[in-house]
């Protein structure tokens, strides 16, 4: 089922879970303690969704959809030049990650657990994602802004800016703004 036509009372149940599978991990959450999260009967469970890995589906889908989406914007509204491109996307990143942590930690940490329909199903989602990124490294390298190999430029730019779910604070003293301005400035090559 595709999230964006999903029921309000499904997309709520997916919220719900993945703040769950961020607390407990997909394996160590049990239907049970699913649906007790969510105020429900764990028969009342399989209303909404076929079994737990619908679930890790459709908080994933949400998750990247949404990441899209921001990206998307981000993109649309700033200007051409490669560094601009390239911290939009950051910044964009950045508040993917942040305005919307649970399903993108698990998208980040529970992709493997995907059964391979599911997998296969989402990965052009997230292969739409990857290539949004591609375009602009490319834009940078073909600038002469940044150096390097595609992939791994691609790689350790994600990687970076996804580990930041695991030690940046948002009531500490800098901002995604920050820390979207602080990678830029890494990676250019001046």
């Amino acid at each position: 089922m595709n999230v964006m036509n999903a029921s309000p009372r499904r997309k709520e149940l997916t919220r719900l879970a993945a703040q769950l599978f961020v607390q407990e991990g997909f394996d160590r959450t049990t239907v049970r303690m699913l649906a007790q999260e969510m105020g429900i009967k764990s028969g009342s469970l399989f209303h909404h969704f076929k079994d737990k890995q619908e679930i890790l589906a459709a908080v994933i889908e949400e998750g990247t959809q949404n990441a899209l989406g921001i990206a998307k914007a981000a993109l649309q509204s700033c200007p051409g030049s490669a560094e601009a491109r390239l911290h939009a996307m950051a910044r964009a990143h950045l508040e993917t990650l942040f305005a919307d942590r649970n399903a993108h930690v698990v998208a980040l940490f529970e992709w493997r657990r995907l059964d391979p329909a599911a997998s296969a199903h989402l990965s052009h989602l997230r292969d739409a994602y990857e290539a949004m990124w591609g375009e602009v490294i490319d834009d940078a390298l073909a600038e002469g802004l940044i150096h390097g190999d595609r992939f791994l430029v691609s790689r350790f730019i994600l990687g970076a800016l996804n580990w930041t779910v695991r030690w940046y604070d948002p009531n500490g003293p800098r901002t995604p703004d920050d820390l979207a301005d602080e990678l830029v400035a890494m990676i250019l090559s001046r």
